[in-house]
């Protein structure tokens, strides 16, 4: 084997994985010429080019998508071995990468890698943010977040949270001067504050319970966001009602800053899981975020750690 060709496959893998150059030189920390300089070296050793380049766009060409469904695999491969012999002998180390939905991050993220600061220095947790699902395998994460009703049957998965309800929020300022919807079909009188799917295009549709019976809600107002916690800010600034997730509002239910609205109609979500190819779960960096978040939210557990 080339050496110097085996040395450059996980640029021309991170290239292929981010859809360009200058991401995957931020991925790799590299220069955008050093990239495409180990990708050139990669194309002269083979003889083809790998990538069909436009100015505003990279994409895979035949070789290309040959090598990568090859190398990216085998590349995995070596990497978690490489991690569970490092950790033998000492600490979990290395570089764990998940994705997650944006609400899982204030929920089931940011005490899990506070905690692993602390106990495992020489593990960096990166964390994307994003909406829809991918193919965490094929897009390079070791683990992805979202709620349980979203995740593929062949995933292991592990409980972050207990399961929790969506509710729609309002502030006492926001009732003084508007009301209090008397039912789901008043909710059209009031302004909603609208939640943009940003991959899909469209806007959210409030899921509610009416009479037993579980029923979506188109609504309209003067404000869209695509994050939770953006809704939240508008909500308490008293622009609307906002329908979000009941333990990012808690506290603020608790204090009386917001006020639950038609809480008969709040549905019941599963929780949050942490989900991962069945063999990921031998790399120590991987096991360690799943021990510290199951020691962090053991208290409140009320259900069974792991399913299949």
């Amino acid at each position: 084997m080339d050496r110097d060709l085996l040395a450059h496959l996980p640029v021309v893998v991170a290239v292929a994985r981010r859809g360009g150059f200058a991401l995957a030189a931020a991925e790799l920390g590299m220069s955008p010429s050093a990239v495409s300089h180990a990708v050139r070296l990669v194309e002269e050793r083979i003889g083809q080019p790998l990538f069909a380049r436009t100015t505003r766009s990279v994409s895979l060409t035949e070789a290309g998508k040959a090598l990568v469904e090859t190398a990216a695999p085998a590349l995995q491969d070596i990497t978690e071995r490489m991690d569970r012999i490092r950790g033998i002998k000492g600490r979990p180390s290395g570089l764990l990468r998940i994705n997650a939905s944006n609400i899982a991050i204030p929920l089931a993220v940011t005490p899990v890698v506070a905690a692993m600061a602390e106990r495992y220095p020489d593990v960096t947790v990166e964390v994307f943010a994003d909406q829809a699902l991918v193919d965490i395998v094929g897009e390079g994460f070791d683990a992805g977040i979202r709620l349980g009703e979203m995740i593929a049957q062949d995933m292991i998965t592990v409980r972050l949270t207990p399961p929790f309800k969506a509710v729609v929020v309002a502030s006492p300022a926001y009732i003084g001067k508007h009301g209090r919807p008397r039912d789901v079909a008043d909710l059209a009188k009031h302004n909603c504050i609208g939640y943009r799917l940003v991959r899909a295009g469209g806007l959210y549709r409030w899921d509610l319970n009416e009479g037993g019976k579980d029923i979506v809600v188109e609504t309209h107002g003067t404000a869209v966001v695509t994050d939770s916690l953006a809704a939240i800010d508008l909500v308490l600034a008293g622009v609307g009602l906002a329908y979000v997730f009941e333990p990012l509002v808690r506290a603020d239910l608790a204090a009386g800053r917001l006020v639950q609205i038609l809480p008969k109609t709040a549905i019941e979500e599963p929780g949050l899981f942490l989900y991962f190819p069945r063999r990921a779960s031998m790399a120590p960096k991987l096991r360690a975020f799943i021990d510290t978040a199951q020691e962090i939210g053991r208290a409140s557990m009320r259900t069974p750690d792991r399913v299949a």
